[in-house]
Parts: C-alpha cells; sequence; structure tokens
C-alpha cells in the first residue's frame, strides 16, 4: 500500500515536531513519585500561579460553560485596548501567541517565501514557516547578542516576515531602544516584522515598540498572560498592530479561538498589578540568586532580561537527565543547536536552591 506520506504536503515529511518541557504529571509518572515532589524549572512559568483574581474570574466562568464564547473577545480586547492606549481594532487575541504567529503564517508566507531571525531564537518561528513551504534565514548571533545590521544585510526580495523575540528565549538577550527604533526605520516597508515581546513585563526598562505600530508601519507586537500572568495552560495570547494589517490576520482566524474561561481569566489577571509586581519581585531576587550561584560555581552564563537563565553545563542532555532523575526538571537546548546549554526557569526562592544543590551535586 502507498504511504499516506506520499499524499501529504510535502513539507511535512520534514517538519519537526515542537519538543516542549517535560511535564510534571509524565516524570512523576517515569519515577514513580508524588508529581507534588517534582520541581520544574523548564517552560518559564509563574511559580506563583495565577493571580487569585483569575482564579476567582475563572470558576464563576465554568458556570457558562454550555455557551460559546464571544468570538471576538470582545471584553479582553477592550480592556488591552485601554491599558495600551491603542483602539480594539489594533488587536487579535489568539489560543496562545503561538497561533498569533500561525496566522502571520497563513496571511504572507507562500512556498518559496522566506523569514529572517536570529539564530537561536524561538523556534516556533521555523516551524511556522516550514508548515507553510518557506525558507529560515537565520543569522549569526555574536556572543549571544541580536546582529540587527546583519539581518539588515541578509533581506531580499523573497524575505516576507522578520521575527525578533526580546527578550530573546532562551538566551535571555535584550535588544534596546535606540537600536530597535534604527532597525524598524531601515526595514523595507513591504515586510512585516515581528517583535516577540513574551517577557516584557519582566524588564525594569522596556523599550517603547507600540510607537512604530501607532507610526503606521508593518508591525507586528507579540505579548502573552502564559508568563507573568501565571496563565500558560489557558493558552491566551495577542497580537498588536496596524487596524488593517489585524484585519489581514483576521481572515486566518477560527471561530470561537480563546475559549470563555480563558477569556474570563485574562481579564481579571490584567487587571491585578499587584500580583504582577510581586510576580516581578519574585523574579528579579531569584534571577540574581541563580546567577550569583553560577558566577560562585565559574559556570558560563548569560545575563538575562527574562523569568530564566541560560547556563552552560558541558553536556546539556547528560545534565537534564541526572536532574531529572534528581526530581528537577530543567530545559536542553540541543534542538536550538546549543548542546552545552540549558536553560532554567527562576521559582520560588525554595525551588531555586533546591536546583541549585542538586546541580552542584550533578556537576561534581
Amino acid at each position: 500500500m502507498t504511504s499516506i506520506w506520499n499524499r501529504a504536503n510535502p513539507q511535512l515529511r520534514d517538519l519537526a515536531v515542537y519538543e516542549a518541557g517535560k511535564p510534571i504529571e509524565e516524570t512523576a509518572r517515569e519515577l514513580n513519585v508524588d508529581p507534588r515532589d517534582i520541581i520544574k524549572l523548564a517552560s518559564n512559568e509563574n511559580p506563583l500561579g495565577p493571580s487569585p483574581r483569575a482564579i476567582a474570574a475563572m470558576r464563576a466562568a465554568i458556570g457558562s460553560a454550555q455557551l460559546y464564547p464571544d468570538s471576538g473577545g470582545f471584553h479582553l480586547r477592550h480592556a488591552l485596548a485601554q491599558k495600551l492606549g491603542f483602539a480594539r481594532e489594533n488587536i487579535i487575541l489568539g489560543n496562545g501567541s503561538n497561533e498569533v504567529i500561525e496566522f502571520l503564517g497563513h496571511a504572507f508566507l507562500n512556498p518559496g517565501d522566506d523569514i529572517v531571525t536570529p539564530a537561536h531564537a524561538f523556534i516556533a518561528y521555523k516551524l511556522i514557516a516550514h508548515l507553510f513551504g518557506a525558507r529560515t534565514i537565520e543569522v549569526a548571533t555574536p556572543d549571544f547578542q541580536v546582529d540587527l545590521d546583519a539581518m539588515l544585510a541578509v533581506i531580499t526580495a523573497k524575505t516576507k516576515i522578520v521575527f525578533i523575540a526580546n527578550p530573546n528565549n532562551p538566551t535571555g538577550s535584550l535588544i534596546g531602544q535606540e537600536k530597535i527604533d534604527n532597525f524598524l526605520t531601515r526595514v523595507p516597508d513591504e515586510i512585516i516584522t515581528v517583535l516577540d515581546e513574551a517577557y516584557f513585563e519582566f524588564l525594569d526598562d522596556p523599550p517603547d515598540t507600540l510607537r512604530h505600530v501607532r507610526n503606521g508601519r508593518n508591525v507586528v507586537i507579540l505579548r502573552t498572560f502564559s508568563k507573568i500572568h501565571g496563565l500558560a495552560s489557558l493558552r491566551v495570547g495577542y497580537g498588536i498592530a496596524p487596524p488593517e494589517l489585524i484585519e489581514v490576520l483576521k481572515k486566518t482566524r477560527q471561530p470561537f479561538n480563546v475559549n470563555g474561561v480563558a477569556q474570563a481569566g485574562a481579564l481579571a489577571a490584567l487587571g491585578d498589578d499587584e500580583h504582577l509586581r510581586k510576580s516581578k519581585r519574585v523574579v528579579d531576587s531569584g534571577r540574581a540568586y541563580l546567577e550569583n550561584e553560577f558566577c560562585a560555581m565559574k559556570l558560563k552564563f548569560r545575563p538575562s532580561a527574562g523569568n530564566f537563565v541560560f547556563v552552560n553545563v558541558d553536556d546539556g542532555p547528560t545534565v537534564f537527565k541526572k536532574m531529572l532523575a534528581r526530581k528537577i526538571i530543567v530545559r536542553p537546548l540541543r534542538g536550538y543547536n546549543l548542546p552545552e546549554w540549558i536553560r532554567i526557569t527562576v521559582g520560588t526562592m525554595e525551588q531555586n536552591e533546591k536546583c541549585i544543590a542538586v546541580l552542584k551535586e550533578v556537576l561534581s
């Protein structure tokens, strides 16, 4: 019998599957331990969990679970627009910001097109490009710093989208205001520039990229409720862009793509500034602790602007497995062509201290 792969879209055969951080429940089953004994520091989740307001709102929303959600997410988009100083027409909701990346692929990528992105950037950009038959041009990042001039130099007539994560995942590097502004003034007008700001709320002095949306440039800013808001399981992200660009993306969106419980939780989380401040304080102190410990251990690492630290342990996959056996989940980075490195999410201080103790034991 002829393989079904011969009938499938050809780019699917070689499409890599996104490798998520190893789940707690799966690890507990494999080790035959209580899931509560596992510490997961692999997926840049908020160790404090969701806002109490979000939890209350989600519990209330479950009572209406028989109803379809508001397909357009009116109330959440309205609240985001007010908070950011835009109109609702500037905002599109996604089932996680990953879905907005997929909208961009549907809208602008065809076989033979190119995207441009820095090396060691969030792997979803490359996967989406491959899904639509487009090629990914990865630009080298000396010392893990994004080289914006080199990115401009590789743009051609085939380039449709430029993706930049700021701060970058998994390296934690940040591009400042002046460099971003200079770069965007030099990108050709017909190209879509996507600035993925999933970790925006962790920054002390974040660059103002929204000014470029207000100026009408073809820029899409991506943000999410998965990180500092602690709602990763709900899958709520959003894009901010000029209204005409949003109208294009809306043509690719499935109805009811963000469920009603998720919309209620995100709306409540958006109004809980105290939870956001508390989450940032936990990350700031925890990140400083991890980086100080890495210095003392003489491990090479990159100072991070996110809620994670990128550290060289010589053999990432082996260290990952040994820490996993000791009930600590970190993120190996072989899929990013960084086999010597791991990424460790900032947890509570107790979790951070246990992680460092286990890392010392493994490396000794």
